[in-house]
């Protein structure tokens, strides 16, 4: 019964239609209490009917419909449960996926200006000249000045092949620079590695996981391999999480075998990740901050909980919790808490986080990268046993 399945008619019957999927939606909220909650009932059909007599502004039935889903989930007081909208959704479905329509820029927001945080190869925005640090002062007509994330991202991605014109100026210059782009499929990369010059270890970033995360590990660590290191510091640091199979995929290089993740549901059912055991046999760091959350905390519990490695920086940030995204009708979707996940020691981290093994702070300004440079010292620790 999706609130897009709604037909023109009188003007009556749109808002039985209305009174009818209002109700469907509490009822299903409130169970088999109907008989002692009626008191609850009745105030709802009140505050429809006088939304459609007094409000000042009409009201379609879809915004009604709306509101009420977006309130039943909101009632729960869970931040990570949320109705999406059609576009919210297929935003996030993107973001699963690792591809979309776009430019191949990361951006963010820095006193109030578009900033460029990175620019990927192979995409538009590098072939164009777009650099790290360039601010963005308009999108097509639109000033950047104070605008947000969000906006400033929607503003950028859209159709694959059409255009669209940014304004930037150059850090440490007084240039202004017209960029005219053509969008492009974008698969934002979430693996980057190398070797560090002169130490046989390497070093291997992972921004977020998404569905392409434990194939584009499995070509890093190839790569690696064939240049003979010795080690692999593993790079946490301020990555938000992801999909969860994607966690455990690339866990499976490092996990000894055995459980990876437990996934605990409402039910009393308890499904588990394993390990097939099938792992580098080289010595492991692992960076971390408050900023590692989600599928990241899932790896380092891993990791810390097997000893398959050594857990340097800060505590995580305490997301031990899941979510299911289910596909509503009209495009829209709903992003649901469904369990907790434990550590294989059977740890529930949420709002907890995770300790390092060795605590190192990073600086406000982090001009100077202290948290890698003990990992390094560490990992040549090892090498050398």
């Amino acid at each position: 019964m999706g609130y897009h399945g709604f037909e023109a008619g009188s003007r009556n019957s749109r808002w039985r239609s209305v009174l009818a999927v209002l109700l469907f939606v509490v009822f299903l909220a409130v169970g088999g209490l109907l008989a002692s909650n009626y008191r609850h009932f009745g105030n709802l059909f009140k505050v429809i009917a006088l939304v459609r007599t007094q409000y000042l502004h009409p009201v379609s039935s879809t915004q009604l419909v709306d509101g009420a889903i977006k309130g039943l989930v909101n009632s729960l007081n869970d931040p990570y449960s949320v109705y999406l909208d059609p576009k919210t959704f297929s935003q996030l479905q993107e973001q699963i996926k690792g591809s979309f329509g776009g430019l191949g820029i990361l951006v963010g927001v820095k006193d109030q200006y578009l900033t460029v945080v990175r620019t990927y190869q192979g995409t538009p925005a590098a072939r164009a000249g777009i650099k790290e640090g360039d601010v963005i002062a308009k999108i097509d007509d639109r000033d950047a000045k104070g605008i947000d994330l969000e906006t400033a991202i929607n503003l950028m991605r859209g159709p694959v092949g059409s255009k669209v014109n940014l304004t930037a100026n150059r850090q440490g210059t007084s240039e202004q620079l017209q960029f005219s782009l053509v969008r492009e499929q974008i698969s934002v990369p979430t693996v980057d590695g190398r070797t560090i010059p002169d130490t046989g270890i390497g070093y291997i970033i992972i921004s977020q996981f998404t569905e392409r995360t434990a194939d584009e590990m499995n070509e890093t660590l190839g790569r690696l391999k064939s240049e003979h290191v010795k080690g692999i510091i593993l790079d946490l640091r301020d990555n938000p999480g992801g999909e969860l199979t994607a966690a455990v995929n690339v866990a499976k290089n490092f996990i000894p075998e055995g459980p990876v993740v437990y996934i605990d549901y409402r039910v009393g059912r308890e499904q588990v990740f394993q390990s097939e055991g099938r792992t580098l046999q080289l010595p492991l760091v692992v960076l971390i901050n408050e900023g590692s959350a989600s599928a990241a905390e899932i790896l380092a519990g891993a990791v810390k909980d097997t000893g398959a490695g050594t857990l340097v920086g800060t505590k995580t940030f305490g997301k031990g919790i899941v979510q299911t995204v289910f596909p509503l009708d009209g495009g829209a979707g709903l992003k649901l808490t469904t369990a907790r996940y434990l550590t294989p020691a059977k740890n529930d981290i949420h709002e907890k986080g995770i300790q390092p093994d060795v605590q190192v702070q990073s600086p406000e300004d982090r001009t100077q990268d202290v948290q890698l440079e003990r990992a390094e010292e560490i990992m040549k620790q090892k090498i050398a046993r």
